[in-house]
C-alpha cells in the first residue's frame, strides 16, 4: 500500500540506496551500474478456462548479474506490476549479497488472485507461466532460479520444476532450476519454515549483543517478551511459533487481513491457525482472544517487539509516530516505508531490516540448489560415521569409569542427543544459523565503528552494496 504523499515501495528502496551509496567510494557509473535494474519481462498468455480464454499478466526482472544465477522468489497476487517486482529483485540483491549467497537478484510476479482459481486451474496457469519464462531462460538451474513467495509455495515449485524437465529432457541438473520444491521433488528438509525460522535466529543472535539491545531500550533475553505478529502467512506463523515455544516468548497479538486477536496471556499460534483453517478470518469469532475490527490499529499496541509479516508500506508516515514498539523486526519485504523509517530512526525506535530479516529463505534455497547439483541429501555420507565416532568415546568414557571404581554413567537422554549424527534437516538449521549470525555480526561491525551510520539498515546497505561492488569491479567494471 502506498500512502498519500510519500514514496512508493520501488521509490523508497532507492532512497534508501541513495542514503547509504552517499557515504561509500563509488564512481558515478558504478553507483548507477548497481542500482538499476537490468532488465524486465512482462508476459501477456492465455489459457482456455472456465469455456473461455483468459489472458493473464506477469513479469521476470533481473536486478544484477554480478553473480548468476540470479535468485528471486515468484508471488501471485492481485496487485503485483514492474514497479513492485523491480523493487523486489533490487532488495534480493542486497539480501544475497549480505548473507553471501553466491546469487544475483531476481523476482517475478503474476496478476492473479490465487483463492479463486481451482488447484487444477492453478496448474494450467503456472505452467503456461513458466513455460514463457523457460523459453526465454528466465527460469534455469545456471541462469534463473525463482523460490516461493506471497501467494505460492510447495506445489507451484513442483509443476514449474516439472515443466521445465519437459522442456529441457537431457539436463541432469533440471531440478535445480528453482527452489522450494518438496522434499519428494528434489526439495530439501526445512525450506517451508526457513523463513520464519531465520527471523528466530535473527532475534537470537540480536539479543546476544546487550549493548545493541539496550540501544532499543530492552533488556534480558527473548523469553518473556511481548511479540505482536503481523500476518500470520508462512512466515508469520513459523516465526511467531518457534518464538513462543522454543525462546518464551509471548505473542499478545496477531493481526490479520479481517483484523486482529489480541490476549495479554499470550496467543496459542498453533491453536490460532487450525482455527483459521476451518473459518473464514478473525472476524468469525475466535474464542480465545478479544477481536479487534481494526486490525492496523494493533500495530500501534505496547509491545516489546513489532514483526510485520505480510505487505510492504503496512507502517507508513501515518501511523509511524504512534508506533510503541522499541523494537521491529521486518519479516515482509519492505513493510517500513521510507517515511516512516526516518520517523522512527528520530523515536529512537531499532529496526532490524527486511534485506537481513527475511533472508532465511534464500539461504536456505541456495542449500537447496546446492543439494540438487551435487545430486546427494545433505548428511548421507556423513551421518553414520559421526554416530560412530560418537558411541566410541561414550564407551571409553563409561569404560574408564568402570574399571576405576567410579560408578558413573552418562544419562540415557545425553547419549541419545550425543550419538545422534546430524541429517539434513540438522545441517540446514546449523547453516541457516551460522548464516544469520555472521551476516548480523557484519552489519553489526559496521554500526557500531562508523559515526555516520546511525541505523542497521544503512549498515546492512553499505555491506551489501560493497560487496556487489567489489563482484563488479572483479569484472573490470
Amino acid at each position: 500500500m502506498q500512502t498519500a504523499g510519500e514514496p512508493s515501495f520501488r521509490d523508497s528502496v532507492d532512497l534508501m540506496f541513495n542514503r547509504a551509496v552517499r557515504l561509500m567510494d563509488l564512481s558515478p557509473g558504478l553507483e548507477e551500474k548497481i542500482r538499476v535494474c537490468n532488465s524486465t519481462y512482462t508476459v501477456r498468455f492465455g489459457v482456455r478456462l472456465r469455456g473461455k480464454m483468459q489472458t493473464f499478466t506477469g513479469y521476470r526482472s533481473v536486478h544484477s548479474e554480478h553473480m548468476e544465477p540470479v535468485k528471486g522468489g515468484i508471488r501471485y497476487a492481485m496487485n503485483v506490476d514492474q514497479d513492485e517486482v523491480e523493487a523486489l529483485a533490487a532488495l534480493m540483491t542486497y539480501k544475497c549479497a549480505l548473507v553471501e549467497t553466491p546469487f544475483g537478484g531476481s523476482k517475478g510476479g503474476l496478476c492473479i488472485d490465487p483463492r479463486q482459481w481451482e488447484e487444477h486451474e492453478l496448474e494450467l496457469i503456472t505452467r503456461r507461466f513458466a513455460y514463457e519464462l523457460i523459453k526465454r531462460d528466465l527460469i534455469h538451474p545456471a541462469q534463473n532460479v525463482p523460490a516461493p513467495d506471497m501467494g505460492t509455495g510447495e506445489r507451484e515449485m513442483a509443476w514449474i520444476a516439472d515443466q521445465y524437465a519437459r522442456m529441457n529432457t537431457t539436463d541432469i541438473n533440471a531440478k535445480a532450476c528453482v527452489t522450494g520444491k518438496p522434499p519428494h521433488a528434489g526439495g530439501i528438509q526445512g525450506r517451508v519454515e526457513a523463513t520464519g525460522r531465520g527471523v528466530q535466529y535473527a532475534l537470537r543472535e540480536f539479543f546476544r549483543h546487550p549493548e545493541d539491545v539496550a540501544i532499543a531500550n530492552l533488556s534480558g533475553g527473548l523469553a518473556g517478551k511481548r511479540i505482536i505478529v503481523q500476518g500470520l502467512g508462512n512466515v508469520g506463523y513459523h516465526a511467531a511459533k518457534f518464538l513462543a515455544e522454543e525462546d518464551g516468548a509471548k505473542i499478545i497479538a496477531v493481526i490479520e487481513r479481517d483484523g486482529a486477536v489480541v490476549n495479554p496471556d499470550g496467543v496459542d499460534i498453533d491453536d490460532l491457525k487450525q482455527w483459521l483453517v476451518g473459518h473464514d478470518g478473525l472476524s468469525a469469532g475466535y474464542p480465545n482472544g478479544t477481536h479487534v475490527p481494526d486490525g492496523a490499529s494493533v500495530l500501534e499496541a505496547e509491545c516489546d517487539i513489532l514483526i510485520p509479516a505480510a505487505m510492504e508500506g503496512v507502517i507508513h508516515k501515518g501511523n509511524a509516530d504512534r508506533i510503541k514498539a522499541p523494537l521491529i523486526i521486518e519479516a515482509a519485504n519492505g513493510p517500513v516505508t521510507y517515511s516512516a523509517d526516518e520517523i522512527l530512526r528520530k523515536k529512537g525506535v531499532v529496526i532490524i531490516p527486511d534485506m537481513y530479516a527475511n533472508a532465511g529463505g534464500v539461504t536456505v534455497s541456495y542449500f537447496e540448489w546446492v543439494k540438487n547439483l551435487s545430486h546427494i541429501r545433505f548428511g548421507r555420507m556423513q551421518r553414520r560415521a559421526e554416530e560412530s565416532r560418537s558411541r566410541l568415546l561414550v564407551e571409553e568414557l563409561e569404560r574408564l569409569s568402570a574399571d576405576r571404581g567410579l560408578g558413573w554413567t552418562l544419562a540415557d537422554d545425553f547419549k541419545q542427543r550425543f550419538l545422534q549424527g546430524s541429517d539434513e534437516l540438522a545441517l540446514v538449521r546449523s547453516g541457516l544459523d551460522d548464516t544469520m549470525r555472521t551476516a548480523y555480526q557484519s552489519m553489526r561491525a559496521v554500526w557500531h565503528s562508523r559515526d555516520d551510520v546511525e541505523d542497521l539498515r544503512m549498515a546492512a546497505y553499505l555491506v551489501a552494496i560493497g560487496r556487489v561492488a567489489q563482484s563488479y569491479r572483479s569484472k573490470g567494471l
